[in-house]
């Protein structure tokens, strides 16, 4: 279950690729000194998120695209990868680059489109409202929780999603 109170269909995953450098260097951790390195560099990170984020939204949006044009299409699970994978980059990304409100809003559309069973036209909107506002954060720039904007906006997506699912218990008119 997740915060929806639902099952998950679909877990949203990252593969952990193999380490081809641990395995030439072989194991025993990092010493203290390397490891305070690159928190230090994560903590100063300068990089612009916007490019990179910009560029995940655009996935989003395609994603998007896709599943309108296949709505009614027998295999869901493609369609909603679509749209999960860009959502995952956004999630994961964001916190590195001090966009945590995106890491939040991000994590909240994956949970949402791990518990959809089929796409329709209302999980459709209710995806391009997390890209709309994903869009806005990134766009504008803002950087931390947002504070009380930030929080009523996230507070919004979730109760869209709640709307949803009171309205569709199961999920499953789509396919009528």
């Amino acid at each position: 279950m997740n915060q929806f109170n639902r099952p998950v269909l679909r877990k949203a995953e990252f593969i952990k690729p193999p380490n081809i450098l641990k395995a030439k260097v072989g194991s025993g951790g990092l010493g203290d000194d390397i490891l305070n390195k690159a928190e230090k560099l994560l903590a100063e990170n300068t990089v612009d998120f916007q490019p990179l984020g910009e560029m995940y939204l655009d996935s989003l949006a395609r994603g998007i695209q896709e599943a309108r044009e296949n709505i009614r299409g027998d295999d869901q699970e493609p369609i909603i990868a679509g749209m999960l994978y860009p959502g995952m980059q956004l999630k994961g990304n964001g916190g590195m680059f001090h966009y945590p409100l995106v890491t939040t809003i991000a994590d909240t559309l994956i949970q949402y489109l791990e518990v959809i069973e089929r796409v329709d036209e209302e999980v459709l909107e209710i995806v391009q409202g997390y890209h709309t506002t994903l869009r806005a954060v990134v766009m504008g720039r803002i950087k931390g929780d947002g504070g009380e904007h930030g929080r009523e906006l996230h507070r919004a997506l979730l109760e869209a999603c709640e709307r949803y699912f009171s309205k569709h218990p199961d999920n499953k008119q789509a396919s009528a």
